[in-house]
């Protein structure tokens, strides 16, 4: 189905472009294979041509085993804005004293050999691995392939060892280039409270479409993502807090903010690490997100496509004429834009047609779930990756899908 796409101002000249994507809803079943880590073969920057390329295999929007399609439109008149913005370059307030955050502000490794790092010194690293832009997900305290991933890539990129390990080279490393506190001292504002909080998401398409926007369901989840930060992590952190009500002070560490530090002349989908990774003009890793790349069941597309265009609080268009699951007797069904809308805060669509990169409802299952054959990422990252691509913005998708 194709609708007219209203469009934020990323690309002017696409104001009004019809198009017709991939649904990469998140109902999906959890992934059960290991991800792998990226191969340093992957990080060579590819050359593409004037002509829009063809995916080896692909199937026609609609047969059987293709992606399943969804319709974008532009945001509401304050869509965007309801997104929680990562924090602005220059805010920088003290680390906070709460015994809790100077755990995590005066981590370090154990001096016994093979003690596992402890939960503060892992916030301590996802928080300055996510200001580097090597993304570990959900700042959550815990060990996991999402935080692997971003390791494997942030040594990669500094030319570290690719081991994967919480080392002292690694701890060494972060620390000497990010020295600013990584906790602090945040006191609920208004804005944060504005809502509106659904209580509960719909599960269902039809429920959603009857929404006016796709917001959060509590404010416990806006601040988390705000913060980039697990709601677990959150909680744990202010276990007496009354994160409903405007100033109520909370810690909350301070993630990544801002944007890359060069432009993005490749952009990397690995379907074997589920990671997504930007590259400069070099070959060299400017940033790493991880993502839930396709499934077996409905694979992600292969070898060299581009960036076509950017759109941030799409709308989305459950069309049964040319989907696989869902109540198809409903008929064609609009979800509104918002944060916890199928696609997320932002798609990226690509030149494979139906195929994007986009947000996800729920970032703790990023990389953990399967999806419709795109590319899912964390709301904050992949609103990070569209404000660093361009129209024509090359996209390789190299690796297998595992199992799911």
């Amino acid at each position: 189905m194709l609708v007219r796409m209203r469009q934020a101002p990323v690309f002017a000249l696409l104001a009004a472009v019809s198009l017709c994507l991939a649904s990469c809803d998140d109902f999906s079943r959890p992934a059960t294979a290991h991800r792998a880590a990226p191969s340093a073969a992957l990080i060579t920057p590819i050359e593409t041509t004037s002509t829009e390329p063809k995916a080896p295999g692909a199937s026609a929007p609609g047969a059987p085993g293709a992606p399943d399609p969804i319709t974008p439109a532009g945001p509401g008149p304050t869509a965007a804005a309801r997104v929680s913005p990562a924090l602005p370059p220059s805010a920088t307030p003290a680390a906070s004293l709460d015994p809790r955050a100077q755990a995590i502000e005066t981590s370090g490794l154990a001096a016994s050999p093979g003690a596992k790092p402890g939960q503060p010194l892992l916030v301590k690293l996802e928080v300055l691995l996510d200001r580097a832009h090597f993304s570990p997900g959900p700042i959550d305290g815990r060990q996991g392939e999402n935080l692997r991933g971003a390791i494997v890539a942030f040594q990669t990129a500094r030319g570290l060892p690719a081991t994967g390990k919480v080392n002292a080279s690694l701890l060494r490393t972060l620390s000497s280039a990010d020295t600013g506190p990584v906790t602090e001292d945040y006191v609920i504002a208004a804005e944060d409270e504005k809502g509106p909080f659904l209580g509960a998401v719909p599960t269902g398409f039809q429920a959603l479409s009857k929404l006016k926007y796709v917001g959060y369901a509590t404010p416990l989840e806006g601040l988390a993502e705000k913060f980039h930060m697990s709601q677990a992590l959150l909680r744990t952190l202010n276990p007496k807090a009354d994160f409903a009500r405007a100033g109520s002070p909370i810690l909350v560490v301070r993630p990544g903010s801002g944007d890359l530090a060069a432009k993005v002349a490749t952009v990397v989908v690995d379907k074997t690490a589920n990671q997504v990774r930007a590259l400069d003009g070099g070959g060299k890793i400017l940033a790493a997100f991880p993502a839930t790349v396709g499934s077996t069941e409905r694979p992600a597309p292969s070898g060299a496509w581009a960036v076509k265009t950017v759109v941030h609080g799409p709308d989305y268009t459950y069309d049964p004429r040319r989907l696989t699951f869902g109540d198809r007797s409903k008929g064609a069904l609009r979800i509104a834009p918002g944060p916890n809308n199928p696609v997320g805060s932002t798609w990226i669509a690509l030149t494979a047609p139906t195929y994007g990169i986009h947000g996800m409802p729920d970032p703790v299952k990023v990389g953990k779930t399967a999806s419709h054959g795109c590319v899912r990422l964390t709301n904050w990252d992949v609103a990070l990756l569209g404000r660093s691509v361009a129209k024509g913005t090359p996209v390789m998708f190299v690796g297998k899908t595992a199992k799911s």
